[in-house]
């Protein structure tokens, strides 16, 4: 099956999660903790397991074969040519707030490399897509093909990350703080949204810890398709998660590395 086939089957993936998770956006749903009062708060709703509940319903209907990693239920055959890297609400906090900065991230790797991913917001009705080579963004006003900003210079940036009291204190923090204090803007609370905006050309810069796959792999295909970079702090991929820049800008991501790794 082409890419291209895999487009149409994630758009349906995309309609039907988002109809099983819109129901409970700004309406009464019970709420969890994932870390038990153990660490910071980490909630997961009814409806974030409604909609993973949905995609892996239709996926193993439709590619038995293929592996699935989600947020909610956990790995099935991770070592499938294909495997589906799913968050049904990627910014659970936002959603919880009744925010509409959250979405649903679809990925796709194959042997281990993202190759498709998507983006859905429900509430607002846009999509960013891409396959690693382009990007799409469709919404209500239309669609268009998304190009990364070109800024060179970090003084000239705007960049976002999901809070700074996600960085750990010390090393991490100050690496973080260095980037922050170089640039012209920093927007906090974005979750997937930073990364959508970065390859819409909005953003240019997105500075991130701690991150699981799910919560990386679907935007890779999107900011590398848009001509955007999207690498570990030290350089390596990022589709294993943990700290991650992204950058719209190939000489302004450089620049980010060597204040998050001088």
């Amino acid at each position: 099956m082409s890419v291209v086939d895999f487009a149409r089957f994630v758009d349906d993936l995309a309609t039907q999660s988002g109809g099983a998770i819109l129901p409970f956006f700004r309406a009464a749903f019970s709420t969890e903790d994932k870390a038990r009062g153990g660490g910071a708060f980490d909630p997961v709703t009814e409806a974030d397991r409604a909609g993973e509940t949905v995609m892996r319903r239709l996926i193993k209907q439709t590619f038995p074969g293929h592996g699935i990693l989600g947020e909610e239920f956990g790995t099935e055959g991770a070592d499938a040519e294909y495997v589906w890297v799913l968050d049904p609400i990627d910014g659970t906090r936002g959603f919880i707030a009744g925010l509409p900065l959250w979405g649903t991230l679809i990925g796709l790797t194959r042997h281990g490399v993202p190759c498709y991913g998507l983006m859905n917001q429900p509430f607002t009705g846009e999509r960013f897509s891409g396959d690693g080579k382009s990007a799409q963004y469709r919404g209500p006003h239309g669609s268009r093909r998304l190009h990364a900003r070109r800024k060179a210079d970090l003084k000239d940036a705007v960049m976002a990350t999901t809070d700074p009291r996600l960085f750990a204190e010390g090393p991490d923090r100050d690496a973080y703080g260095r980037v922050e204090a170089a640039v012209r803007l920093a927007r906090y609370g974005t979750d997937c949204y930073a990364y959508c905006m970065l390859a819409a050309g909005q953003i240019d810069l997105v500075v991130e810890t701690g991150l699981k796959p799910y919560d990386i792999v679907a935007m890779i295909p999107v900011i590398e398709g848009a001509g955007g970079v999207v690498t570990t702090w030290d350089g390596g991929p990022a589709a294993g998660g943990g700290a991650i820049v992204a950058a719209g800008d190939p000489r302004l991501h450089e620049a980010a590395l060597k204040l998050l790794r001088p």
